[in-house]
């Protein structure tokens, strides 16, 4: 990483520094909240967490080699410490200050409803085959993640591409502050965590929040499909399937299990692209990362190549063969935007019968049931053959699916014990839930 040193760091989080004088100006080599990520030289910030408090492994940080620490307490150690009131404050407030040492770099910021470590992924696959590139690992996109991920962004990064996730309204603004996008990019405006955000319009109010720490002339990438991101002024480029975008996939053809292939459309030209993934909508993200691609003026080859190096992360359309069935293991997260287009690409695979396992989804608000049954009625128009559903709020999916062979559960456990009985050899088989249930 970039020198920051004890006294930058105690200066940035407004902390008190507490320790030996003379190690003000000591570099640290990383700064991590996992004491089992400590190595020589880490800064250890020590957070109070539902489970654990970090706290309580301080002494545990040195003895691996950290060279201070972050606190909220006063302790009795040898080694220096950065007392301070809040120590998520701190690591917010220390990574934007180490975000502001990069004068020169782009820095993608992602949001959305649905998509957002996908359309990460890809456009990272993109940007790298012409910059060194510092991402998101995993979904690290909330506000401990983000910071994390900004203070560990090499000194030689180009290009960062951060994944910024929200559940109400304030925490975009605060992700942003950190941030300070040079490049804004937003996949959609879903129906999801309207227990806090009311309505879909809420949470375009909520995700476009980004705008308020954008760099001044920030670009600004947006889905054109959808209705709410169409409404957003002063957009660079629009992107995604519908023909009305700048750029516009086109003869998008399932492969089977392995890709996904299509044209993409910008500027007259025409890329045909191989996207090694499941789902049509991947399109849409290749479309995107297409855009972000050329507005860095990256050559039309290395888009190309960039898109077909790209790879799955997690449990995100992840397509497991067995010797007796096929699972698409989909099951990170949900809401009826993400499940819908899981439900399409499980229809969309040949072979054996379709069967979907879906189970409640999560923080939808006043509207809950319904949005449960308009999943329901989708899965049957898609053609699902057999539908699973388990928990509560899923009995609302099997109650308006028009689907001859449907089975429901209560607890995940019941769904364990029965399911082998149901699912038959070659079923290609969907897996889909909120966190909540992921124990499927």
């Amino acid at each position: 990483m970039k020198q920051l040193t004890l006294g930058d760091i105690a200066e940035a989080c407004g902390g008190q520094y507490i320790g030996d004088k003379s190690k003000l100006t000591v570099a640290v080599s990383d700064v991590v909240i996992d004491s089992r990520l400590v190595k020589d030289g880490s800064l250890f910030v020590a957070i109070k967490g539902e489970r654990t408090d970090g706290h309580l492994y301080v002494e545990k940080a040195y003895k691996s080699g950290a060279v201070c620490a972050v606190s909220e307490q006063v302790m009795s150690v040898d080694n220096p410490y950065i007392l301070v009131r809040s120590s998520e404050q701190a690591i917010k407030d220390i990574a934007e200050y180490y975000r502001s040492l990069f004068c020169n770099i782009e820095v993608v910021g992602i949001t959305g409803s649905v998509g957002k470590t996908s359309t990460k992924e890809m456009i990272a696959a993109v940007l790298s085959q012409e910059f060194t590139v510092h991402k998101t690992q995993g979904n690290f996109n909330n506000e401990l993640g983000v910071p994390l991920t900004l203070l560990s962004m090499p000194e030689d990064t180009e290009v960062a591409v951060v994944e910024m996730g929200i559940s109400d309204f304030g925490e975009m603004t605060r992700l942003s502050k950190m941030v300070r996008p040079t490049v804004c990019v937003l996949t959609n405006i879903g129906c999801c965590h309207l227990e806090n955000l009311k309505d879909r319009d809420g949470v375009l109010k909520a995700k476009t929040e980004m705008f308020n720490y954008k760099e001044e002339d920030a670009l600004i990438f947006v889905n054109g499909d959808d209705d709410k991101l169409a409404t957003v002024e002063n957009v660079t480029a629009t992107y995604g399937l519908g023909t009305q975008n700048n750029y516009y996939a086109e003869n998008i053809k399932n492969n089977g299990e392995n890709s996904v292939s299509c044209t993409l459309c910008f500027d007259g030209k025409k890329l045909d692209v191989t996207i090694p993934a499941l789902g049509n909508y991947m399109a849409a993200n290749a479309a995107g990362a297409a855009a972000v691609g050329k507005a860095l003026n990256m050559s039309d080859e290395n888009i190309v190549k960039g898109i077909a190096s790209y790879t799955t992360v997690g449990s995100r359309a992840n397509l497991i063969s067995t010797d007796v069935i096929k699972i698409i293991d989909d099951c990170y997260n949900a809401n009826p935007t993400s499940v819908k287009a899981a439900v399409e690409t499980l229809c969309n695979i040949k072979g054996g019968r379709k069967v979907a396992v879906l189970g409640d989804m999560k923080e939808l608000g006043e509207n809950e049931i319904s949005l449960h049954k308009e999943v329901g009625e989708y899965a049957a128009e898609c053609g699902v053959d057999v539908l699973i559903t388990v928990g509560e709020l899923a009995k609302s999916i099997s109650d308006n699916a028009d689907i001859a062979e449907t089975y429901h559960f209560d607890t995940v456990d019941n769904a364990i014990e029965e399911i082998d009985t149901v699912l038959h050899k070659d079923d290609i088989v969907l897996v889909k839930a909120s966190l909540a249930f992921n124990a499927l």
